[in-house]
């Protein structure tokens, strides 16, 4: 039996798709060149520096992230540029990360540590020691339950005396720890800050060495009242600001006890620009204040990453000796 003829593949019709070609091994994505050593790498450098024309100082602060953002070591340095040249003041060094710190100052030759721990169930224990005084401090707080409420212990390392209890509870806090007396004797002080709702606003009451100052805070919209009375001094005062505009703002103080009064009047041009002047009657100064750069915010944030700040200085008695300062602040990032 003769073996059967082997049939040619069919025509390709001119409309149909030629067969996929095989992918070519040039195409294939070059390997990826290894990152260097975590120690090898070069982190992100920030550089701080600032000048305080009243006091006449420069002061300069280095940091970066290091151990790939694990912690953050810092140098600052400043110097006042005097007649007789510049004065470098000593530096100081840090390492700052979230549970651990460490604060060198090479003038004192000592050193602060700080630390902290969360133990077992929902204590935490926190730590710092100064090796210049030889002393430190060692708390321990602890969450009661399922409340907002927590008991703080703390005590200074070596002890002098009992450790300091302190109470916190939502509307405020209360401390109990040893004082010393001038006689040498030794009693129990009490301390207590506590704040509630009242009328639309909130009302202070803060105790401690048998003073207590007495704080009622109302705000809406437009308008800010604060009166405030110290005991047993019975010292009065009070601030009042009004919201003007959106971007203007007034303000006036007067205490009772002393006569002593002062007015601001606040504009706000826009994020990066605002302008206020104002009198305090017990310094006898008049001043002017012009913000260029977003006073509250970060540097980082506004434009060319600097910002400056300008004062002109009035005294009532004497106006012929007037001054203009200004304080700058600007950051680099390498």
């Amino acid at each position: 039996m003769a073996a059967p003829a082997l049939l040619p593949p069919p025509p390709m019709d001119e409309g149909s798709a030629a067969p996929p070609a095989p992918a070519s091994l040039d195409l294939a994505p070059p390997p990826q060149e290894p990152e260097p050593p975590l120690l090898l790498r070069r982190p992100p450098i920030r550089v701080t520096s600032e000048f305080d024309s009243e006091q006449r100082l420069f002061s300069h602060r280095l940091s970066c992230r290091v151990l790939d953002g694990f912690a953050k070591l810092r140098l600052r340095v400043s110097h006042a540029a005097g007649g007789g040249g510049i004065a470098w003041g000593p530096p100081d060094f840090a390492l700052l990360a979230r549970n651990f710190s460490v604060v060198v100052d090479p003038a004192s030759r000592g050193a602060v540590l700080r630390g902290a721990a969360d133990l077992a169930g929902s204590l935490r224990l926190q730590a710092s020691h100064s090796t210049k005084e030889q002393q430190g401090e060692v708390s321990v707080t602890a969450n009661l339950g399922d409340s907002p409420c927590k008991i703080e212990l703390s005590s200074l390392v070596p002890p002098s005396g009992p450790p300091r209890a302190t109470f916190f509870f939502p509307k405020g806090e209360v401390s109990i720890k040893e004082k010393i007396l001038d006689e040498g004797d030794r009693i129990l002080s009490v301390n207590g800050l506590v704040k509630s709702h009242v009328l639309n606003g909130v009302c202070t009451a803060a105790y401690s060495d048998n003073a207590m100052k007495i704080k009622y805070r109302y705000k809406d919209d437009e308008i800010s009242f604060i009166p405030s009375i110290s005991l047993p001094s019975n010292s009065l005062s009070f601030a009042f600001k009004r919201q003007l505009t959106p971007s203007d703002k007034l303000s006036y103080w007067y205490n009772f006890d002393t006569n002593y009064w002062g007015v601001i009047y606040k504009h706000k041009e826009n994020k990066h620009l605002k302008w206020k002047a104002g009198y305090e009657s017990d310094n006898r100064l008049g001043y002017a204040s012009l913000w260029v750069g977003d006073a509250g915010g970060s540097t980082k944030e506004v434009p060319l990453k600097a910002k400056v700040h300008f004062t002109l200085k009035v005294p009532q008695d004497n106006v012929q000796n007037s001054v203009v300062v200004f304080h700058v602040k600007k950051r680099w990032d390498f």
